[in-house]
């Protein structure tokens, strides 16, 4: 059962190694109704491979996943009806006509016929019904795989690059259509393009070699900052740190960062743990530049 009516997706201790290659290390992430997560990371960071255990598609060595309730594990094909996936490479028919396809989609997910239209008009792809998938723009061809992920009327949904390939009229229509579907449904959205991710998402997390290594809120104000280092350096050097007023040991290696009045010791927080080997494990920060927290974030050897 959710620990919170309004909790759609717990993801707890994902794990998932190849060979040696420690893919994904440890990641749990929650989503709720009505919230859009912006979900980011460098290439090679652990995102797709997170996405697919989340989506049921690849199964991790160790963790859990649990969609509205359901295991995904133990009820996959319960759990997958709550859940709607666009993958970065969308998962199209290119010898199907559109409409052909639509139906093909919704008999699958036991989706009333009426289904098809309404998310054509959401999608616009009211004009290409009678085409082949092979024969669209790869802007359409990414508008119809949104469709696909959200014809079931899904309670999670996660785009994986929705924008990629739109002119900016389809990113702009594709960008209200996320907004409009993060006011009912969970969204979980991963981008390289961070100012999509601050006009869109309520939340950001950061994967950096497998780890999430940031959680925050966007445009947040500022706040207290929780911070955890693996090699964590004395509260006497973190008190030392430009626009730290005050310092608290949550736990070892986790400490509560107090700012100075209208301060903000984020970046010279994570220089000071670059600079140091502090080994930043993850930091929870107020208002900034995601921009900037991610290049520092993302910067810092492992």
């Amino acid at each position: 059962m959710n620990s919170h009516p309004s909790l759609l997706l717990h993801a707890q201790g994902l794990r998932r190694t190849y060979g040696s290659l420690v893919a994904v290390d440890n990641v749990s992430l929650e989503l709720r109704r009505g919230e859009v997560l912006g979900f980011l990371g460098p290439n090679g960071a652990g995102k797709s491979t997170t996405m697919r255990m989340l989506t049921g598609n690849l199964k991790p060595d160790s963790g859990k996943v649990v969609l509205c309730g359901i295991d995904l594990y133990d009820r996959p094909l319960d759990a997958k009806a709550k859940l709607g996936y666009l993958p970065e490479i969308p998962p199209l028919y290119k010898e199907m006509r559109v409409d052909d396809y639509l139906r093909f989609v919704a008999k699958l997910h036991g989706a009333k016929r009426e289904a098809v239209e309404q998310t054509k008009t959401r999608c616009g792809l009211l004009d290409v019904g009678k085409r082949l998938i092979g024969a669209l723009s790869k802007g359409y061809q990414q508008r119809l795989g949104i469709a696909q992920a959200i014809l079931h009327d899904p309670e999670i949904i996660i785009l994986d690059e929705p924008t990629s390939g739109l002119d900016p009229n389809q990113i702009m229509e594709i960008r209200t259509l996320i907004r409009e579907l993060g006011d009912r449904h969970g969204v979980i959205l991963s981008t390289h393009i961070l100012s999509e991710v601050e006009s869109l998402c309520d939340r950001v997390e950061i994967l950096h070699h497998g780890k999430k290594i940031y959680s925050g809120k966007i445009g947040a104000e500022r706040q207290s900052i929780e911070i955890g280092f693996r090699n964590p350096p004395s509260r006497e050097e973190l008190a030392g740190v430009d626009g730290v007023a005050g310092v608290e040991t949550l736990s070892a290696g986790l400490f509560l960062i107090h700012p100075l009045k209208d301060c903000d010791p984020t970046e010279a927080l994570i220089r000071k743990a670059s600079e140091g080997n502090w080994g930043l494990q993850r930091i929870n920060p107020g208002r900034y530049s995601l921009e900037k927290v991610f290049a520092r974030l993302t910067k810092e050897p492992s």
